[in-house]
């Protein structure tokens, strides 16, 4: 009976909910006007953009269900590293590669890493003649604006982007994904503005309909976020019994030499081509999972989104496209996760038990990862950080 009633508890406390914005659509817009014009947009055109304009109803399910937070990781990969897409994406930087090694030459962006993130954002530009996929990113943008208050600031700024991209564009909107993120490789409205680069010398920049446009504006995109030309995203490596978990930390970038010394070694006998690389030692899969040392491209990788799933899946589809093959430990794919619920309830709890000062959001990244590590390492379970069902239940016992 305590424990049903503690779970009702827990059920209230942390309930999901995508909240109704308090004030209508029309009413948002109205509010936004003053901001749009303090940014530069004039005002007759804002009226006449947004006149008769509507939510996209597309939107609250789409920001609720992102793949990158929902999915285990390797779901995730499988759906999108498939064999078809690696066949697809030879195919397509082959009948591109003059453009591609051009570009790569230019901004010292590795050609592969830019053609894994086509295929990821794109599937190689097939999807952008999609019209239930792409459309007048004005409207999206206006929508997770108004609905989504978790990032409140940024989406308003790409939608204030988005008009002035309009405004470039004819006075048309820019058409792009339901988050607002435009051309083949999936740049959102303010990188636009930001980092739009005219790859192709037509004096504009059209990251939609230009291939090339759309490469050299992600190359110099990577490469402000801090891309090292020549340097790889990473290695699998494979990690002794008793390793102490504590230290795959991606807080301090620590030389290869530091990992080695503790056992730590490349798959299928490879070796560390140079020991003095920063890295850090990367478990997405916990203990029984494959391991990685990731170097800071992995982490530029996470600047063009967030998701630990997407930049891994670039990172894998850059190897893949070079003719590698699949990482070589098994994922544990028979693990049981918790669902949202059970997932901001994990965060409530370690939140109470003083392990946790994040936002309750049931998104598992790096922070409730941390923190879950350091809960089970103060009782006595390997620190391996992996939030499945068992550590739900864990902390559940930990706070009764």
């Amino acid at each position: 009976m305590l424990y049903r009633l503690m779970a009702a508890m827990w059920l209230a406390l942390v309930a999901p909910t995508l909240a109704q914005p308090a004030e209508s659509f029309d009413t948002f817009l109205r509010a936004m006007r003053s901001e749009a014009v303090a940014a530069g947009v004039n005002e007759a055109f804002y009226d006449t953009i947004i006149s008769g304009l509507t939510p996209d109803p597309r939107v609250p399910d789409l920001v609720e269900t992102q793949p990158e937070f929902t999915t285990p990781v390797w779901d995730y990969l499988d759906g999108r590293i498939s064999s078809g897409r690696i066949a697809r994406g030879k195919a397509a930087l082959a009948r591109h590669a003059d453009l591609f090694a051009k570009t790569g030459q230019a901004y010292g962006v590795d050609p592969y890493v830019l053609g894994a993130i086509w295929g990821m954002e794109t599937d190689y530009g097939a999807v952008l003649s999609n019209d239930s996929l792409i459309r007048p990113i004005v409207r999206s943008l206006a929508t997770v604006a108004w609905q989504r208050r978790s990032r409140f600031a940024e989406d308003k700024a790409d939608f204030i982007a988005a008009l002035k991209l309009a405004v470039a564009n004819g006075g048309v909107s820019p058409l792009g994904s339901w988050a607002g993120a435009i051309g083949h490789l999936q740049v959102n409205p303010s990188n636009v503005l930001a980092h739009g680069t005219d790859g192709d010398g037509d004096g504009r920049v059209d990251l939609h309909n230009s291939l090339s446009d759309a490469l050299a504006t992600s190359a110099v995109y990577l490469r402000r976020l801090g891309y090292q030309p020549g340097l790889d995203w990473g290695f699998e490596v494979e990690v002794p019994d008793g390793f102490d978990y504590l230290l795959a930390t991606r807080e301090q970038l620590r030389p290869v030499s530091f990992f080695a010394e503790r056992g730590i070694s490349r798959v299928a006998g490879r070796q560390f081509s140079d020991l003095s690389t920063p890295a850090f030692l990367y478990v997405p899969a916990g203990k029984e999972g494959p391991k990685f040392l990731m170097t800071g491209n992995y982490l530029v990788l996470k600047g063009y989104n967030f998701s630990d799933s997407y930049a891994m899946a670039v990172a894998h589809l850059t190897d893949r496209l070079k003719g590698s093959g699949p990482f070589l430990t098994p994922w544990p794919r028979d693990t049981q996760f918790p669902n949202l619920v059970q997932r901001q309830a994990i965060q409530q709890a370690l939140k109470r038990l003083g392990y946790y000062d994040g936002v309750v959001d049931g998104r598992i990244g790096p922070i409730t990862q941390a923190a879950y590590a350091r809960f089970q390492a103060a009782n006595g379970m390997v620190a391996d950080g992996f939030v499945t069902r068992a550590a739900y239940e864990a902390l559940n016992a930990a706070i009764r």
